[in-house]
C-alpha cells in the first residue's frame, strides 16, 4: 500500500497540473471573450442606428467590425460639447464617468444619418445599459437598444424586447422650444389624442419602477449631450 506521503504528493502534482491547464485555457479564451464582448456592444450600436441583419444570416464578429469601421465615426466629447482626443472609448465607464461622453456617428458618403449615444441608469434590480440613436435632425429617435440588465424576466426585462424598443422609433426628445425633455415611459398606454404623445411610449405592465427608471436616466443622459447636439445643429459634424 502507498503511504500517506505518496498520496498527498500525487494529489499535489495533479492539482498543479490541472491548475496550470485551467490557467492556460482561461488566458487563451480571454482575447476571444473580449472580442465577443466588443462585437456585442458594437452590434447594439449598429442596431440602434437602424442597421439590420438579414433574416437567417446573423452578423459574424468580422462582419460587425467591417460595418462599424466603414460606417461609424466614434469620438468622445466633454460636457461643453468639445471633442476630447486620445481617448479609448471602450475604457469609459458610461455609468460613472459623467465627464467623458462617447459618441457614435453614422456617416454615409459624408452625410450624417444618425448618432448613437450610450445610456445607463437604475431600474428595479439593476443598472440598465444601452444606446439611443437619433436621426439627422438630432430630435427624432431612430432606435434604442438595451444590451445588459438584471431586471425580472417577463416584467422589467421586457425593456430589451422589440415590442418595447420599437415604441421609441419616431418619438421626439425635444419640446417646441428645442429643449431636451427626453421620452417618458408611461404607466399604461399613450393617449395619441394629446400633444405630449410624441414624447411618450407605452409602459411595461407590472414594471413601474423599471419604466420610471428608464424615463429618468434617458432624460439625464440626453441632457449631458445637449451642448454637443446643439453644436452639430449649428455647425455640422465637429
Amino acid at each position: 500500500m502507498h503511504s500517506n506521503r505518496y498520496t498527498l504528493l500525487f494529489v499535489f502534482i495533479i492539482t498543479v497540473i490541472l491548475g496550470t491547464l485551467l490557467s492556460v485555457t482561461k488566458e487563451n479564451l480571454k482575447d476571444k471573450q473580449e472580442d465577443n464582448l466588443r462585437a456585442d456592444v458594437n452590434k447594439t450600436i449598429l442596431r440602434s442606428l437602424d442597421f439590420s441583419e438579414e433574416e437567417g444570416n446573423p452578423w459574424s464578429n468580422e462582419k460587425v467590425e467591417e460595418i462599424f469601421n466603414n460606417s461609424i465615426m466614434a469620438l468622445c466629447v466633454d460636457l461643453e460639447g468639445n471633442k476630447i482626443d486620445n481617448v479609448v472609448l471602450e475604457e469609459i465607464d458610461i455609468e460613472r464617468d459623467v465627464k467623458r461622453l462617447p459618441v457614435y456617428l453614422k456617416v454615409v458618403e459624408g452625410e450624417l444619418q444618425g448618432i448613437a449615444l450610450p445610456v445607463a441608469g437604475k431600474g428595479l434590480w439593476s443598472t440598465l445599459f444601452g444606446y439611443i440613436a437619433l436621426g439627422p435632425d438630432l430630435d427624432t429617435v431612430l432606435g434604442i437598444q438595451f444590451y445588459k440588465h438584471g431586471e425580472t424576466p417577463g416584467l422589467g426585462g421586457e425593456v430589451e424586447k422589440e415590442w418595447f424598443t420599437n415604441n421609441f422609433v419616431g418619438k421626439k426628445i425635444r419640446n417646441v422650444d428645442g429643449e431636451i425633455i427626453g421620452i417618458k415611459v408611461l404607466k399604461g398606454k399613450v393617449d395619441y389624442s394629446k400633444e405630449d404623445a410624441i414624447h411618450q411610449v407605452d409602459g411595461i405592465s407590472g414594471a413601474t419602477v423599471t419604466s420610471n427608471g428608464v424615463t429618468v436616466f434617458l432624460k439625464d443622459d440626453l441632457k449631458r449631450y445637449e451642448p454637443y447636439l446643439n453644436k452639430i445643429k449649428e455647425n455640422g459634424i465637429i
